[in-house]
């Protein structure tokens, strides 16, 4: 099995974030055609953990947070070539040991992840709202 490597401070760009999605099967749910929004969401995103094997990037937590409280997991992307072997969990990992002892992940699933977030230890939630910017 091979090792892959985690980090909350190596830079990404855009392009490697957009290349990332496309791979995860995420691309469809973000807006991949707007390098202007993406770039913005890695900027303003205030918590971010990648994972690499060697040179590849072939994970993204990327998520909101005031680290004591809440912080939305607002996308967790894994290359298709790497699912299933353990690195979404790990990404989740590592972001919750930079969180305060009481602060909740929240998520909303993308539907063809729905079945995986109870697997590892999550539990749903029947009262979120969204209120679209349309």
């Amino acid at each position: 099995m091979s090792t892959y490597s985690y980090s909350s401070d190596q830079p990404l760009t855009a392009e490697q974030f957009i290349e990332l999605l496309q791979r995860s099967g995420l691309a469809e749910r973000r807006p991949v055609d707007d390098r202007g929004c993406v770039a913005a969401m890695l900027e303003h995103a205030n918590l971010l953990v990648t994972a690499w094997d060697g040179d590849r990037l072939i994970g993204v937590a990327r998520s909101v947070t005031d680290f004591s409280y809440c912080c939305y997991l607002s996308d967790l992307a894994v290359d298709r070539d790497y699912q299933g072997r353990g690195v979404g969990r790990a990404l989740i990992d590592h972001s919750r040991r930079q969180l305060g002892p009481k602060a909740r992940i929240i998520l909303l699933s993308a539907p063809a992840a729905a079945d995986y977030y109870p697997h590892i230890g999550f539990s749903k939630h029947d009262g979120a709202w969204i209120l679209k910017n349309d």
